[in-house]
């Protein structure tokens, strides 16, 4: 999901779900929780949310925690 919003990061909820092959429901809790972890933050332009990634956070599992998010994004793009 990270990939597809740092690469459209005003894609709506529905687009998000049929890019990744997830449920809106699924799309919504995770992007509840990226918000509440501080690594994604979200701008409501109009009717619309923009979602901004924090490049700078460590990916939380400890053999990949010395690495950021914007790292992964980089090599994924």
């Amino acid at each position: 999901m990270l990939v597809v919003l740092s690469r459209e990061p005003s894609m709506r909820i529905r687009d998000l779900a049929d890019e990744v092959g997830i449920t809106q429901r699924a799309v919504q809790r995770i992007l509840a929780e990226l918000t509440a972890e501080g690594i994604l933050k979200v701008k409501k332009e109009g009717r619309r949310n923009t979602y901004s990634i924090r490049r700078r956070a460590r990916l939380r599992h400890p053999l990949e925690n010395r690495h950021n998010i914007g790292e992964l994004l980089d090599l994924l793009s």
